[in-house]
């Protein structure tokens, strides 16, 4: 498989993702489900931290990752859902550290809205990955 990362800028590295990333040979795609602090139980984890909803969201999406067979390293794009732009911003090193231990910056887009699906979550992460 070849990836090709596509930034006309530099400026959005610094944030931890691309603007484009082009996948050619992938033989496997998977689509995870928006991943959030949800603990095994499905009840939401650390209400009111951000950065530890992050963390917890990104377990979660590494465990479903490697329930189909992937990793981290697989994966080209990332959407986030949050409540609160701006604690997202000071959280968001709980994802970017394992982004760049993973060689890693996925194309992506950042969302703010007024709700996600318990009134206690405050991120939601989807994520593709090829292989």
């Amino acid at each position: 498989m070849e990836r090709r990362t596509i930034n006309p800028w530099q400026w959005q590295e610094k944030l931890g993702y691309s603007q484009a990333i082009e996948v050619r040979g992938g033989e496997r795609v998977l689509y995870c489900a928006g991943q959030t602090s949800a603990g095994p139980d499905g009840q939401p984890r650390y209400p009111g931290d951000m950065r530890a909803q992050l963390a917890a969201a990104m377990d979660n999406v590494e465990a479903v990752l490697r329930a189909g067979g992937y990793e981290l390293k697989d994966v080209v794009r990332l959407n986030y859902y949050t409540t609160d732009i701006p604690a997202f911003f000071a959280g968001y090193s709980a994802v970017t550290d394992r982004l760049a231990t993973a060689g890693i910056l996925p194309s992506g887009t950042l969302l703010g809205v007024a709700r996600l699906a318990r009134p206690e979550l405050l991120v939601e992460i989807e994520a593709t990955a090829i292989r």
